[in-house]
């Protein structure tokens, strides 16, 4: 199937950067689904080049991928709430010019990966409602599903995997501005289990997560997730990939033993029923 690829495209301005993405559309005459794409990268680097063999695939498929850049964080320049209200923006734009790119406006779902996956996971679960959103605006940042591929969804606990690791510099000390011995609210409002509750159930989740994931660590992270959202009434449904690590959504799809090929139908799946 013929594809329609807009490199670049300004989904909005926030601080005076220009924030960009790049949308992959299907050759269609009937409006399909979309999903907002965020890259991982530990909050600091990463591009949304991560989603180049995605945003094809999905659209041959007949779906839309609008892979996005946000504001990275440093030390000394936090971005919290900040990325999470790119993500929204993100998917107001998509939203808000649903009939231009042949959109349906009731079918978006946010697609993130590490980092993206825990920003994805705030924007879907704790929405402008606990994030505010930047510009006001009257469009909708609600979103059907939420795909997290080997995401962080409690921050304290990744922020003492990284003090370990990396004792001189925390990316999620970093990306927050502060530690949890400072400021241990700041960390529950960054977690994604935080917003598991049954109030937010109506958004259907699929969380991959890799048998030998050396960096984000599966039972604390992925496993609690699902487990808070199953005890909270979710539709949600587990990806484990056997003998994949971390960093492989980026791989070819179509590559003999890829990782992001064994995930690919089954996100398929998911998607046809649930989005």
């Amino acid at each position: 199937m013929a594809i329609d690829v807009r490199n670049g495209l300004t989904y909005a301005t926030h601080d005076g950067v220009a924030l960009q993405g790049d949308l992959y559309l299907p050759a269609s005459n009937k409006p399909c689904a979309a999903l907002v794409a965020v890259h991982g990268g530990g909050w600091q680097l990463g591009a949304r080049s991560q989603f180049q063999y995605w945003g094809p695939y999905l659209a041959e498929r007949g779906m839309a991928l609008f892979a996005i850049s946000y504001r990275l964080a440093k030390k000394g320049t936090k971005t919290f709430p900040h990325a999470v209200q790119d993500v929204l923006a993100a998917v107001r734009f998509v939203r808000g010019r649903a009939g231009e790119f042949g959109v349906d406006p009731e079918r978006i779902g946010l697609f993130g990966a590490s980092a993206g996956a825990h920003l994805s996971a705030l924007a879907a679960l704790g929405g402008a409602q606990a994030f505010g959103g930047g510009a006001p605006t009257d469009v909708s940042a609600k979103v059907k599903v939420l795909v997290g591929v080997y995401g962080v969804y409690d921050v304290k606990l990744m922020w003492d995997y990284y003090r370990l690791a990396s004792p001189l510099e925390n990316n999620i000390e970093n990306f927050l501005g502060a530690s949890p011995i400072v400021d241990r609210r700041l960390y529950f409002d960054a977690s994604p289990t935080s917003y598991a509750t049954v109030a937010n159930n109506q958004i259907a989740v699929l969380l991959s997560v890799g048998t030998e994931d050396d960096l984000v660590d599966r039972s604390t992270q992925t496993d609690a997730f699902l487990l808070a959202l199953k005890q909270a009434g979710f539709f949600v449904r587990p990806c484990v990939v056997p003998g994949a690590p971390h960093y492989w959504l980026s791989d070819p799809i179509d590559e003999r033993g890829s990782f992001s090929g064994f995930f690919a139908p089954r996100l398929l799946r998911f998607l046809a029923e649930r989005l």
